[in-house]
């Protein structure tokens, strides 16, 4: 009759806050020497470590969140995370008999977190290796069985701890970005600030005629990236997507961002803002999808939205049309 195996606590000397050398922690309970996760053919562990300010810079929020679980990104560096490999090792590690450990740090002296247990696991976006093209990662939420639960510290977990609602008003001054929470380390591109300069000018204008203007952070139910509306009048009931060039291909992406806020935003009025007009079939495009036009004219605006074309000529002299 084979022996029972020792439950994983009866080999495990380390307690939460210890520090040990990597190589030293492998060399008395195996796993891998490099790399995120290394489950251990010599030890019943699973032993991952993640190393947040790093990973914050290529759109891995590893770490705590308002949800009291630890989460923690998948391995593949290329291409969609797929469940297999190491990532398949952390889902499987109790149903294999197998204590899942965290550290924090990757190289040289490591800090034991603590044991855990996966809760279960979801998809975010995140770019691969090199601020290479968006692709899908698997995120699994960890709860901690040895060490109490911390307050969020990474940039995404904080501003998930502080929105009370999944919709919160921002001021158009706060130059948040939905790039910027899933590709932080990535510089804006020439579009993108030309994008930010046409919604700053805009601004002036609706607020020299008396409208109120401002932008919307969203979370949708089960995401954990953020969207953000460029502008939002709510006076006009506009709803506002800028882009800085005017070709097919944004005029797509813009009619899908705004039926995307749409879906939390009251808004009469879709339109996406662009440095000059349109050409008919793309004014077409937009008009199928009951989406307007608005460019800059002079020291005015011009839009394809006849109603609101009349919006923003004549309020100021009447502040509520639009209403």
């Amino acid at each position: 009759m084979e022996a029972t195996p020792a439950p994983p606590e009866a080999e495990w000397d380390l307690r939460p806050g210890d520090v040990i050398e990597r190589k030293q922690l492998h060399a008395k309970y195996g796993g891998r020497t490099q790399g995120g996760i290394g489950p251990s053919a010599k030890t019943p562990n699973v032993m991952i470590f993640t190393d947040p300010v790093a990973g914050e810079k290529h759109g891995y929020y590893d770490g705590w969140m308002p949800d009291g679980l630890f989460h923690y990104s998948g391995e593949g560096q290329y291409g969609d995370q797929r469940m297999m490999s190491g990532n398949a090792s952390i889902l499987n590690h109790q149903a294999e008999h197998r204590a899942l450990r965290v550290f924090q740090g990757a190289r040289g002296k490591v800090t034991y977190l603590g044991r855990f247990v996966t809760e279960g696991w979801y998809e975010a976006d995140a770019p691969e290796t090199g601020d290479g093209p968006l692709r899908k990662v698997i995120v699994f939420k960890l709860r901690p069985v040895d060490t109490p639960s911390q307050a969020p510290a990474t940039k995404l977990g904080r501003l998930l701890a502080a929105q009370t609602a999944a919709v919160a008003e921002i001021e158009v001054e706060q130059h948040e970005t939905e790039k910027s929470f899933v590709q932080p380390n990535r510089e804006p591109y020439e579009a993108e600030r030309h994008e930010s300069k046409l919604v700053q000018l805009f601004s002036d204008y609706l607020r020299s005629r008396g409208h109120l203007v401002s932008r919307h952070r969203i979370l949708p139910a089960g995401e954990t990236r953020p969207l953000m509306t460029d502008l939002y009048v709510e006076d006009l009931g506009l709803l506002i997507e800028a882009k800085g060039s005017v070709t097919r291909e944004n005029v797509r992406m813009a009619i899908g961002q705004l039926a995307d806020y749409g879906r939390f935003l009251d808004a009469r009025h879709r339109a996406i803002l662009v440095p000059s007009e349109p050409r008919q079939d793309l004014q077409e495009l937009a008009m199928s999808v009951n989406q307007a036009f608005v460019w800059p004219e002079g020291k005015s605006y011009r839009s394809t939205d006849v109603e609101l074309q009349s919006a923003l000529t004549d309020s100021a002299h009447n502040p509520n049309i639009g209403t």
